[in-house]
């Protein structure tokens, strides 16, 4: 892959800093937001300055963020500050299985103190390791996405995967592959105009913006022969949750006999759909837009950031293991 996403890795540490893309303001600006410690990692994690994928990498590399920040720290006190922080984290949006990541480094942590190793040596490595890793098998399943489009698909997506459908979309291109691709505006936050519209484009593609409830007419008219979404959330049983709205075009699409292929990372620690907590977001999200409010009357709203699809109208899985 020649080119990369920003939304791909949209998070890096440097030094006692980490960088953190904001990507509300994408695609009118670049900027980078500075995290310095865990409170203002929980706040970028919170106010949606980073999504999904990225929320992922200001979990993991926090610990480092504190290690650093705190090198005076011995094995016992690294161990409890370990804790406080995946507290901290597990704590800052329900519907996110951030306890599977952070459990596993509360785990390093606990095993390296218990054999008498150098508690900041072993998480430091692990976590640096675990992150290649990740980067690693996000490069591979860009590729089995790309394999999975074929030349004249018309691919809808909603919402957006983190850099993955763009850089898939443009080995598709360096294929010589006939690709069209449709994504939804996603509201409230615009997700799919302001991040998969803008991020395809730069990849090369061709793509074009739709309204969230345009899908139905896109099918009927057989405009879209595939989907293909991210997920937040996996369970044993195949349910997901992923950006509210993504249930509906599931529905629609097995109602037109249009194949959804979902990116994945399995999980056993939820059994089914009916166990997974939906974040209920604050009503001034859905009711305002740039801090200014949509309606001038007093309105009511309820905006749900997920929905789950059951998983019998996925047709495949494009699975990455992050554990």
């Amino acid at each position: 892959m020649k080119k990369e996403s920003p939304l791909f890795w949209p998070a890096y540490l440097k030094g006692d800093i980490l960088f953190v893309l904001d990507e509300t303001l994408v695609p009118k600006q670049l900027k980078y937001v500075k995290v310095r410690n865990i409170d203002e990692a929980v706040a970028v994690i919170c106010e949606m300055k980073t999504r999904a994928f990225g929320q992922f990498l200001v979990v993991l590399s926090t610990f480092l963020l504190e290690f650093n920040r705190q090198p005076q720290l011995n094995g016992e006190e690294l161990l409890e500050k370990i804790r406080n922080v995946a507290h901290a984290l597990n704590h800052s949006r329900p519907t996110f299985p951030f306890s599977e990541v952070t459990s596993v480094v509360v785990h390093w942590a606990h095993g390296a103190l218990d054999a008498g190793q150098d508690v900041r040596a072993i998480v430091i490595k692990n976590v640096n390791g675990y992150l290649q890793g990740i980067r690693h098998r996000r490069l591979d399943r860009v590729a089995k996405i790309a394999a999975n489009i074929k030349d004249g698909d018309s691919v809808l997506t909603h919402c957006n995967v983190s850099g993955e459908l763009a850089m898939a979309a443009a080995i598709c291109r360096e294929q010589k592959k006939d690709v069209q691709f449709y994504c939804t505006e996603t509201r409230p936050y615009f997700q799919g105009a302001k991040l998969t519209y803008w991020e395809l484009k730069q990849m090369g593609a061709d793509v074009t913006l739709v309204a969230d409830n345009a899908i139905a007419t896109l099918m009927a008219d057989k405009m879209v022969n595939k989907v293909i979404v991210g997920s937040d959330r996996n369970c044993a049983n195949g349910d997901f949750a992923n950006k509210i709205g993504t249930y509906q075009i599931a529905v629609l699409a097995n109602e037109f006999k249009v194949p959804m292929l979902v990116l994945t990372q399995p999980s056993q620690k939820i059994k089914s759909g009916a166990d997974i907590p939906v974040e209920i977001r604050d009503e001034s999200e859905l009711l305002q837009f740039n801090g200014r409010k949509v309606f001038s009357s007093k309105v009511k709203g309820l905006y749900p950031g997920f929905d789950v699809v059951p998983h019998h109208y996925v047709r495949k899985e494009i699975a990455i293991d992050v554990h």
